[in-house]
């Protein structure tokens, strides 16, 4: 609405944490995400931002999280409609209504099932099915892994034949919130493969391309992706995970990493550009960017990015 924010707003904030009701201890609860939902810093839709002009980056937007994403449920809201969750990358606030409780090793049990399929486009969906809305163009990101359905060939499967694309199975939430698995369609046409893609400069720069076009998405925004979402999409794509932000990522000791502090001279930092590979990935304060490789000397990076400058007539950015 462009209005400035005020005490009372973040009061109401604050209540909604409901933090007076964290018991000292408490049994772990476990559940799985059954749909792509926002990651919340509170538990609220509301969109806040730096200043009255911008509509892309929301403050209170962190990430979000995938179909069969495992999570530790640490806290409720005050209206109960958000959950507090603890995934492998992230903690922040979630719809109570995306997850699903179930037992710890029923969740992760899925997660290593085999065989399975990883979704290998940019985005795919399973096959529209009006009698089953729960497993119905469910929105799958690249690297998400789901487990194949033990289907019989010759039986319809949500009146659809089973031949025409990919048994899979899909976390649900029942009636109850609990977690089961039904069986859904991904078309056979789908950018899918029967495991992680081989870790190649050719399938990093194939992955990266998928990409191109797509509006950015600050925290995973409108279905899309950020700086750091865009890297970790393209590398889970190959069964491996990174951290969430650019932040943790630069300082990961997984990732063999060169600092380049403030003494180190141009020619030096031109050097290390010039010698860098297809897939290592370049950081400056707040982003990331991945090497595609080098034209006559110059190195060419791909990325995901809110803006851009061009140079004017007179050599002027605007």
């Amino acid at each position: 609405s462009g209005e400035q924010g005020s005490t009372r707003a973040v009061d109401r904030l604050m209540r909604a944490l409901d933090l007076e009701s964290i018991p000292q201890t408490q049994a772990t609860r476990y559940a799985m995400v059954v749909r792509r939902a926002d990651l919340r810093t509170f538990p609220t839709h509301m969109r806040v931002f730096s200043s009255p002009h911008d509509r892309d980056i929301d403050r209170f937007q962190e990430s979000a999280l995938f179909p069969g994403t495992p999570v530790a449920v640490v806290h409720r809201s005050r209206d109960r409609r958000w959950l507090f969750v603890l995934s492998e990358t992230y903690a922040a606030w979630i719809e109570a209504d995306a997850v699903a409780s179930g037992d710890k090793a029923e969740i992760f049990a899925y997660t290593r099932r085999v065989p399975f399929i990883v979704v290998t486009g940019a985005q795919v969906r399973t096959v529209h099915t009006p009698e089953r809305p729960e497993v119905s163009a469910v929105l799958l990101d690249m690297g998400v892994r789901l487990p194949l359905a033990p289907w019989p060939g010759d039986q319809p499967l949500n009146g659809q034949h089973p031949g025409f694309g990919h048994a899979v199975e899909l976390p649900v939430r029942g009636e109850d919130g609990t977690l089961v698995f039904a069986p859904a369609l991904i078309p056979r046409s789908a950018d899918v493969a029967a495991d992680y893609l081989p870790l190649t400069g050719a399938n990093l720069i194939g992955q990266a391309f998928k990409f191109l076009g797509e509006r950015y998405g600050w925290g995973h925004r409108y279905d899309a992706r950020d700086c750091s979402g865009f890297v970790s999409e393209i590398y889970r794509s190959f069964g491996l995970l990174l951290p969430r932000n650019t932040s943790a990522q630069s300082r990961s000791p997984g990732l063999d990493g060169i600092r380049i502090d403030a003494g180190m001279g141009h020619d030096e930092r031109l050097r290390l550009l010039r010698s860098s590979q297809v897939g290592d990935l370049v950081y400056i304060p707040g982003h990331v960017m991945m090497v595609l490789g080098h034209v006559d000397g110059e190195t060419h990076v791909i990325h995901d990015t809110s803006g851009m400058s061009l140079p004017g007539d007179e050599g002027q950015l605007r």
